[in-house]
C-alpha cells in the first residue's frame, strides 16, 4: 500500500488529503510504470473508444465490401476489408490548414491530428494547453498509398504542398506542429510491429524524463488497390477475407484501417494529477528474428526473447499473466510459430494454474498492418478498465499445428470475466513486423483509489453553465447535439462535472455558447435548441476571436446599491486572475 497526495481534479482543491493507492501488480522492481490516461481510435465500424468497445462486447467483426470512395482495383475484383467512411473528409481549417495544402496532405496525417486533438481531450486535457511543452509525438505507420495516388497525376500536378504532405516522418511532426509540442516527434516504420515499437518508445522517453507527456500509436490507411494486390501476391490474404487465428481454417489475413493514440503519463504523475487511469504500462520490449529461414518467416525463439525481456523489464512472474492479445494474423505459417513462442514463455508449471487465454482483435476489425500493434493495445487497455475480456472470433477447431493443451493457451471465444479476477489483472499484447522486429509489452490494472475525504456528490445547488465552444457555426451545433445525446444516456454525468470538464478539458474556440440549467432535463432542452438553431432562454451564444488569458481590458460591472459594497476590494484580494 502506497499514498500520495493528488489535486482533485473535478474540485479544483488542494492536495492535503491523501489517497491512498493500492498496488494492482506483482511487479517487484520494475520501472516506473506507465499510466494509459486517454485514447482515442478511428477504426472499422467504430469510431471512437466507446463504439470498440461495443463491437468487441458483441462479437461483431466489421469486415465489408471496399468503401465507396476508393480507387476501383485495376484487375475488378474487388477485395472486401475493414474500411472506414470518408477518409477524404478534413476540416482543414479547424487544423490552421490551408485548402490547397490540404489536398497535398497524406490522410494518414489527417487523420494523426484528429486523433491526437481528441485523445487530449479523452484525457481531460485542453488540446491548446499543451503548446511549448516536452510532450513527445511517437506515430507508427508504413504505408503511403496517398503519394502513389498524388503521382499518377505526372509531374505536372506535383505541388510545393507534397514535399511535406506525403513524407511519413510528417505524419508525427504535423501533429506536433499543429500542437506546438517540443518533445521529440518521430514516425516509427519497422513493419507490422511499429506502432506498438511507437507506444515502447514513448515509455521510454517519459522514463527517461525527455518528455513529460506522450501521444502514442499508429495509423493505416488502404488507399489504393495496388497496396492489396502486393500483398495478395506476396501470399498473406485470406481468400475468405477473415482472420482465422490460431483455427484449422488459417489462410492468411484481412486487410483493415484506420488508427488510434493513446496519451502517456508516468504513473505518479497521473494520479497526482486526478487523472482517469485506464491501465499502465509495466515493461516492454523490442528485438529482431535475426537470420533464419527467410526474411519474412518469425522465428519462435526470439519471439520467446522479446516477452522474457517485456516481462523482466515489468518485474512480472510469467504466470502472474492471464491473458495475451495475439500478433494473431491467421496465417499458416505464422500462427503456430506464435503459439510455440507463447507456451514457452508463459510456461506450463505450477506457476500458471489456469491456461493462458489469447485473442486478436484482427477477427474483428482485420489486419491494420503499420497501426495493428496499437489497436491490440487498446483493446486490451479497455479490457482491464472495464474487466471483462471480450470474444476473440472465428475460432471453431484447433490448428492441427497448434496443441493449446500442451501449450497451456486457451482462445477467448465467448465475453466474460478475467480468467481470475481475485488475483492483480496483468496482460500482454504482442505485435510482430514482417521484416522481424518483434514487440511486446505488458499491461496491468489501474491502481485501486481510496480517499479519505468526501467526494462530491456532483449535483447542483444552483444554475451551471455549459460552456460549449467549435471552430464553426455548424460544428458548434452537432456539439450541442452530442453533448444532448451523452447527458440522456448516462445518468451518472451530474451538470457540475460535465461543466467543468467543459471548461478544463476542451478548447476555448471561436463560435461559443453557454447553456444555463438548473437540472439534466433544462441543459438537454437548451443543448437541443442550441443543435437545432432555434432560440431559446437558457442559451447565450458568442462569435468572436478568444482574448488570451492576462491581454485585454476586464470590466467589472458592480451592480448597484450596498449588496455590493467592497466586491472590487474583496475580489483583489482573494483573486490573483482579478488582481492580475
Amino acid at each position: 500500500m502506497a499514498e500520495v497526495t493528488v489535486t482533485d481534479s473535478m474540485t479544483g482543491t488542494g492536495g492535503d488529503e491523501p489517497i491512498a493507492v493500492t498496488d494492482a501488480t506483482t511487479a517487484t522492481d520494475g520501472p516506473e510504470p506507465i499510466a494509459v490516461t486517454g485514447i482515442a481510435c478511428r477504426l472499422p465500424g467504430a469510431p471512437d473508444p466507446s463504439a470498440f468497445w461495443q463491437l468487441l462486447r458483441e462479437g461483431r467483426d466489421a469486415i465489408g465490401a471496399p468503401a465507396v470512395d476508393r480507387h476501383p482495383a485495376p484487375d475488378g475484383n474487388e477485395r472486401a476489408g475493414g474500411w472506414l467512411d470518408r477518409v477524404d473528409g478534413f476540416d482543414a481549417a479547424f487544423f490552421g490548414v490551408s485548402p490547397r495544402e490540404a489536398l497535398a496532405m497524406d490522410p494518414q496525417q489527417r487523420l494523426a491530428l484528429e486523433l491526437g486533438w481528441e485523445a487530449l481531450e479523452d484525457a481531460g486535457i485542453a488540446p491548446d494547453s499543451v503548446g511549448g511543452t516536452p510532450a513527445g509525438v511517437y506515430v507508427g505507420a508504413i504505408s503511403d498509398d496517398y503519394a502513389t495516388l498524388l503521382r499518377r497525376g505526372g509531374p505536372q500536378g506535383i505541388t510545393r504542398h507534397m514535399f511535406t504532405g506525403t513524407q511519413r516522418g510528417v505524419i508525427a511532426n504535423r501533429l506536433s506542429y499543429s500542437l506546438g509540442l517540443r518533445g521529440p516527434s518521430m514516425t516509427v516504420d519497422c513493419g507490422q510491429s511499429s506502432s506498438l515499437v511507437a507506444v515502447h518508445l514513448a515509455a521510454e522517453s517519459l522514463r527517461r524524463g525527455e518528455s513529460n507527456l506522450v501521444l502514442a500509436g499508429g495509423v493505416h490507411l488502404n488507399l489504393v488497390p495496388e497496396s492489396t494486390v502486393a500483398v495478395e501476391r506476396f501470399g498473406g490474404l485470406s481468400p475468405d477475407a477473415r482472420c482465422f487465428t490460431f483455427d484449422a481454417r488459417a489462410n492468411g489475413f484481412v486487410r483493415g484501417e484506420g488508427g488510434a493514440l493513446v496519451v502517456l503519463k508516468p504513473l505518479t504523475r497521473a494520479l497526482a494529477d486526478g487523472d482517469r487511469v485506464y491501465c499502465v504500462i509495466h515493461g516492454s520490449a523490442v528485438n529482431h528474428d535475426g537470420a533464419g529461414e527467410g526474411l519474412a518467416v518469425p522465428n519462435a525463439d526470439a519471439q520467446h526473447e522479446v516477452i522474457d525481456a517485456a516481462l523482466a523489464a515489468a518485474g512480472v512472474r510469467p504466470g502472474a499473466v492471464q491473458y495475451v492479445e495475439l500478433h494473431g494474423t491467421g496465417t499458416p505459417v505464422g500462427d503456430p510459430i506464435e503459439a510455440a513462442a507463447l507456451g514457452a514463455a508463459f510456461g506450463t508449471g505450477p506457476d500458471r494454474p489456469v491456461p493462458l487465454a489469447v485473442g486478436s482483435a484482427k477477427t474483428n476489425v482485420g489486419h491494420l498492418e503499420g497501426a495493428a500493434g496499437v489497436v491490440g493495445l487498446v483493446k486490451t487497455a479497455l479490457s482491464l478498465h472495464h474487466r471483462e475480456l471480450p470474444a476473440s472470433l472465428n475460432f471453431e477447431t484447433p490448428n492441427p499445428a497448434i496443441p493449446l493443451d500442451a501449450l497451456n493457451l486457451r482462445v477467448q471465444t465467448t465475453n466474460g470475466p478475467w480468467p481470475q479476477e481475485d488475483r492483480p489483472l496483468l496482460a500482454g499484447v504482442s505485435a510482430f513486423g514482417v521484416g522481424g522486429t518483434n514487440a511486446h509489452v505488458v499491461l496491468g490494472e489501474a491502481p485501486t483509489l481510496t480517499t479519505t475525504t468526501d467526494a462530491p456528490t456532483g449535483q447542483a445547488s444552483g444554475p451551471v453553465p455549459l460552456v460549449v465552444s467549435a471552430g464553426s457555426t455548424a460544428a458548434l451545433a452537432a456539439y450541442g447535439g452530442r453533448l444532448a445525446e451523452r447527458l440522456e444516456a448516462d445518468a451518472e454525468l451530474h451538470l457540475p462535472r460535465v461543466a467543468h470538464a467543459l471548461v478544463t478539458s476542451r478548447a476555448l474556440l471561436p463560435h461559443r455558447a453557454v447553456v444555463v440549467a438548473e437540472d439534466r432535463d433544462r441543459a438537454i432542452d437548451g443543448l437541443r435548441a442550441l443543435a437545432e438553431g432555434t432560440p431559446h432562454p437558457q442559451v447565450i451564444t458568442s462569435t468572436g476571436p478568444v482574448t488570451a488569458s492576462g491581454r485585454g481590458p476586464v470590466f467589472v460591472f458592480p451592480g448597484q446599491g450596498s449588496q455590493w459594497a467592497g466586491m472590487g476590494a474583496d475580489l483583489y484580494t482573494t483573486s490573483p486572475v482579478f488582481r492580475d
